[in-house]
């Protein structure tokens, strides 16, 4: 995003056209030859903040984050250095398309570097004391915590002042956009196996001992199974089942040439996708302006490593989501790579579905706008418990 985004949008406008800029990229001699270099704007990504911070003299008057959920944990270093840095600031600018991606305690820390603690409090612990209760708990050791009665709306009205939500839809004319659910179902056998791993999962575990971790332990077993292998205990890979490749290859076709992007979760499905289809990662700025260019026609792309900032609209309009996952932050920003300004065609979002596996609980999730670690350990309970 550092790298690409920034720089081809300041190029792209003509009222930008006098702003100077450096790239604050690469390795440690490119980043100080950079940050020489005589600019208005330095441009620097979220993972050499520290480095920049703890390194070099602060003489800036104005910081804009561009995702400013990706400093949404107080115990991240990166937020830990820039609020070091942060009463040194005049201005300054957080945007975001999901300010509170898994709950409203994701906006503690970023409302926190626009005011340092003015309108939720100076520290987590009270803001977490006056808007939240403790929610999913075993004996002592809490899990998560739920908002209080009336602390959403208590919230927003704090920091209404300082915060402005636009939509696209409300000042640019947006494509259609249609979402499609394709499901596949695993005949008699395969089935039998997916129902032998989750019962396997049962033995040693009751209602009491399902956390957030070993939740997602074996949310992570069952997502595998139902695209169609699995890693064993010593990371081989088992293969169980092809029907969402064949469903995969089915919408390539219907595509009639149309360049697809293709959300993969796991590396053993980008391994089988590979072997199977003529694919090609997104990874680099270079990969970026090929698939622009109309030169990839089928792209693999990790939801994780691309989700936030990346302009990949020119290259296409259709979305395969070969595995979903529980983050609905990750699942938004990926699908908003196409559907953004500046796409001309009708945006087109496939999820390949195996039925009567946990695929179906994490789509309901992501449709009601619901996914996250609550909804994955109550399903994660009730997949098992059935």
């Amino acid at each position: 995003m550092a790298e690409s985004t920034w720089k081809a949008e300041i190029e792209k406008w003509e009222h930008l056209k006098d702003i100077t800029y450096s790239i604050v990229l690469g390795s440690k001699e490119k980043r100080e030859e950079a940050l020489n270099k005589k600019a208005l704007l330095y441009i620097i990504n979220r993972e050499n903040v520290s480095w920049f911070i703890e390194n070099h003299k602060w003489d800036f008057d104005t910081v804009v984050i561009d995702e400013l959920s990706s400093f949404k944990s107080n115990k991240a270093q990166r937020f830990k250095v820039l609020k070091k840095v942060r009463p040194k600031l005049k201005r300054i600018i957080g945007l975001t398309g999901t300010p509170a991606p898994n709950s409203l305690m994701d906006l503690w820390s970023e409302i926190y570097l626009l005011d340092m603690g003015e309108r939720l409090g100076r520290y987590i612990g009270g803001f977490r004391e006056r808007f939240f209760v403790p929610d999913k708990r075993n004996r002592e050791v809490i899990f998560s915590y739920k908002p209080r009665v009336g602390a959403e709306d208590k919230i927003y009205e704090l920091i209404s002042d300082i915060c402005v939500s636009m939509k696209a839809l409300d000042h640019i004319k947006m494509p259609e956009l249609i979402t499609n659910n394709v499901e596949v179902e695993m005949n008699k056998k395969e089935k039998a196996l997916y129902d032998r791993f989750k019962s396997d999962m049962v033995i040693d575990l009751n209602d009491d001992c399902i956390d957030a971790v070993n939740a997602a332990a074996l949310s992570n077993k069952l997502l595998q199974t139902a695209n169609g292998a699995l890693y064993d205990d010593n990371k081989a890979v088992i293969e169980i089942h092809n029907k969402k490749l064949d469903a995969l290859e089915d919408l390539i076709e219907a595509a009639n040439g149309k360049p697809v992007l293709i959300a993969y979760w796991y590396k053993h499905d980008k391994d089988r996708i590979m072997k199977r289809f003529q694919a090609e990662k997104i990874n680099t700025s270079s990969d970026i302006d090929k698939w622009n260019r109309g030169e990839m026609p089928v792209a693999l792309i990790h939801p994780a490593s691309a989700g936030h900032g990346l302009n990949l609209q020119q290259g296409g309009s259709i979305i395969i989501w070969f595995g979903l996952t529980w983050s609905l932050e990750l699942y938004q920003q990926l699908n908003a790579r196409l559907y953004r300004q500046g796409q001309k065609n009708t945006v087109i979002i496939h999820h390949i579905i195996t039925k009567g596996t946990i695929d179906e609980d994490v789509i309901k999730a992501l449709e009601r706008k619901d996914a996250g670690q609550n909804s994955l350990i109550e399903v994660v309970k009730w997949r098992l418990m059935e």
